[in-house]
């Protein structure tokens, strides 16, 4: 996954190698049973994703763009495969220390974030971490999962609902993940996509039909999990039609980064959580 770095100018991504796998920075001046059933009752809508260049992923156009005037965000990448597994994703540890120190702009950076949620979840915040802290010892460390767990923890929300794109056997270890934080879950439900590339086609419009299905009535939030789905577009109009808190990985992890590195921008069309918090 990649790395974000928000400092006094903003940066576009250069001559990065194209992987899978991102990691971004920023900064400026006793578990219960789950069953994951997926979207097998779904016709998944995928579409044809065209960028305006070859280091253009989901997580880095999101951020560039949405970042706020003065923010400037850098990126790196890790290697990694293309199927989206439980081996590799815990194998992305290994890369963390190294893709930090690659950061440009390391000494100004305020803070260093690892851009992969399940990934985050699986290795455990405390290692991403120590990992981002060895390769960039001056900028404060996060992940994706991090941010959501504030986000969600800012509206004191403790009964969620989980939508993802990930396979059953990730599923379950992100929702152990999740209960072993004090979350309670009542609906945790997955798409079953191995392919990174596939994730990134899923369409906003059944990303939004995915999560309302998803929720329960006694949930107090949804969370819409994985960076590389193109969730921010769709935060608003799932809010309004289910008339809760929705923390995406992508929203979650602008806001926790802004906010980490001091900047309490309130951003509109992208939820409770910058208009609230």
């Amino acid at each position: 996954m990649a790395a974000v770095a928000v400092d006094a100018f903003v940066a576009k991504p250069d001559n990065v190698r194209q992987c899978p796998k991102r990691l971004i920075v920023v900064d400026r001046g006793g578990v219960q049973e789950l069953h994951a059933h997926g979207a097998r009752h779904f016709s998944l809508q995928l579409e044809e994703v065209h960028s305006g260049g070859a280091t253009d992923g989901v997580i880095e156009v999101e951020m560039v763009k949405n970042a706020p005037p003065g923010v400037g965000v850098h990126f790196t990448r890790l290697h990694g495969s293309e199927d989206v597994t439980v081996e590799n994703l815990l194998e992305m540890e290994n890369g963390l220390e190294d893709a930090a120190s690659r950061l440009v702009f390391g000494d100004s950076l305020k803070v260093v974030c690892f851009a992969c949620t399940s990934g985050s979840a699986l290795i455990g915040e405390e290692r991403v971490n120590a990992a981002l802290t060895r390769g960039a010892p001056k900028a404060k460390p996060t992940s994706l999962i991090s941010g959501v767990i504030r986000g969600l923890r800012a509206f004191d929300a403790k009964r969620i609902a989980v939508a993802t794109p990930y396979l059953d056997s990730i599923n379950e270890l992100e929702a152990e993940y999740l209960i072993k934080l004090g979350f309670d879950i009542l609906n945790f439900q997955g798409m079953n996509i191995l392919k990174d590339h596939d994730i990134r086609r899923v369409s906003p419009h059944f990303i939004k039909e995915y999560a309302k299905k998803t929720d329960r009535p006694e949930a107090e939030a949804i969370f819409i999990s994985c960076g590389a789905l193109r969730t921010l577009e769709i935060i608003d109009e799932l809010e309004e039609a289910v008339g809760k808190p929705v923390v995406t990985s992508n929203q979650a992890m602008l806001w926790d980064t802004l906010r980490l590195a001091g900047i309490e921008d309130k951003l509109e069309g992208y939820g409770r959580l910058f208009r609230e918090h």
